[in-house]
């Protein structure tokens, strides 16, 4: 049978000519498609065109996985407060878990619907599954949080949350992306509901959260996400490091086996969240603190504050030193963060994350990178009063030059290779004191 005479062929061609212009040609009504999004159960919705200006730096990466993209819907769905509030974290990680399925399922209603008017559509996971084959790089889909504050849905927090207007943080994100225009689009609101209370500051037991706006990536990471990603390869790092269960037991504790059990069998469990958790910000979250802030604290903030429980931190780090002076009730847990990176761009990238202002004090110096080999790069990273930056390129005068061949680098990077050994076959050369790799090693624990 030839094409034109399948009956399916014919069918479809009948109904595309009765059609004066295809739905996904139109501008979807902005309306209607609010209307859709809140009675799929969103608690509010956003629209966003592809071309606005804070998108760009992720549009290649959006129009790689879905190439018709052209306009997104954001959405949120609450989340209960009180169970994430609650020091009983498998409390708060049902309701983590149990939303975050809701949002799916809300964006898979919404493109369903879609999907039948000739819309083409694409919903990413609210958070995992991700691209785990480009670990530890971008392994998002899409960035939920940035397209929700464009969509007017919200503004970051200092503790690096969206927090919406009337819901505060107890929210989580969705974003859907479509083949279609949309007739209107909406605009970030012009204040941050964020109230700078700091009571994040002072519930995070990492000190991963600065008063003065900065954020410890490293700290946050290697405790909150102990059992995903980074911290379960290094949990069977130390299996099969151990020549034996009684070895094992010595490194890990059955209440942490369990914990990781639990955490694969039910989903991933966060192990703070608790700058969420006491976060006042909100129309309808903000009632008790304006009401009496000392009665706030005490039911909210101090019974985390006041928990026993283990603090999963690098040797070495910021966050060592701060639950150690700050929470001397809780226990310090030295782990690796399993982030190992496996290209010199990675390396690079990860550099901010991994930095530590802390031990990064009193050092001042430019340091060059010249990597060679299978990868190559020219590279300036700059520490000074306890900041980093990192630009392309041979830029100033360096206390330090570094000239390594890259895959070298990266297994010494990862403490998979000896310095010594590189040093000694030229594999990586110094032009500088070689204490000022030592002091440059000191910022980033791992």
């Amino acid at each position: 049978m030839k094409l034109d005479d399948h009956p399916t062929v014919q069918l479809v061609r009948r109904k595309l000519s009765q059609q004066s212009l295809p739905v996904s040609v139109r501008p979807l009504d902005a309306e209607w498609l609010r209307t859709l999004c809140l009675n799929a159960g969103a608690g509010d919705v956003g629209f966003v065109e592809l071309g606005r200006p804070a998108l760009a730096d992720q549009r290649d990466d959006i129009l790689r996985i879905f190439p018709r993209a052209q306009s997104f819907i954001s959405f949120v769905v609450r989340m209960n407060r009180e169970p994430i509030r609650s020091p009983a974290r498998s409390v708060a990680n049902l309701e983590f878990h149990h939303a975050g399925d809701r949002v799916n399922e809300v964006a898979r209603t919404i493109v369903e619907v879609l999907e039948a008017r000739g819309v083409r559509a694409l919903n990413p996971s609210m958070g995992f599954p991700m691209e785990m084959e480009r670990f530890p790089g971008k392994i998002w889909v899409i960035s939920h949080k940035t397209v929700a504050v464009e969509a007017g849905l919200g503004q970051m927090g200092i503790h690096r949350n969206v927090i919406h207007p009337k819901f505060g943080n107890f929210i989580l994100l969705g974003t859907i992306a479509l083949d279609a225009e949309i007739s209107a689009y909406d605009a970030a609101i012009a204040y941050n509901p964020c109230l700078e209370c700091k009571l994040c500051v002072a519930a995070c037991p990492t000190g991963a959260i600065g008063a003065d706006g900065r954020f410890d990536f490293s700290a946050c990471y290697t405790h909150n996400y102990r059992e995903f990603m980074g911290g379960f390869t290094d949990w069977v790092e130390q299996i099969a490091d151990s020549p034996n269960a009684k070895a094992y037991r010595q490194k890990v504790s059955d209440a942490e086996s369990t914990s990781m059990w639990q955490s694969l069998s039910f989903g991933a469990n966060y192990k703070a969240a608790y700058c969420l958790a006491v976060c006042p910000a909100g129309e309808e979250v903000i009632g008790p603190f304006l009401a009496d802030r000392k009665s706030f604290t005490a039911d909210v903030v101090t019974p985390l504050h006041d928990k026993i429980e283990q603090v999963y931190v690098v040797p070495g780090s910021d966050a060592e030193s701060h639950v150690t002076k700050r929470f001397p009730h809780k226990t310090v847990a030295r782990v690796s963060n399993g982030l190992r990176p496996s290209s010199i761009d990675q390396f690079l990238a990860g550099l901010p994350n991994a930095f530590q202002r802390g031990r990064a004090a009193g050092l001042d110096a430019i340091y060059h990178f010249t990597f060679t080999g299978v990868q190559t790069r020219q590279v300036t990273v700059t520490i000074r009063d306890k900041k980093i930056g990192v630009q392309d390129g041979l830029v100033g005068a360096p206390r330090l030059h570094i000239t390594a061949d890259s895959l070298t680098w990266l297994r010494f990077a990862r403490k998979e290779g000896n310095l010594i050994w590189a040093l000694l076959t030229r594999r990586i050369c110094l032009n500088g004191s070689p204490r000022l790799l030592m002091a440059f090693g000191k910022c980033f624990p791992s």
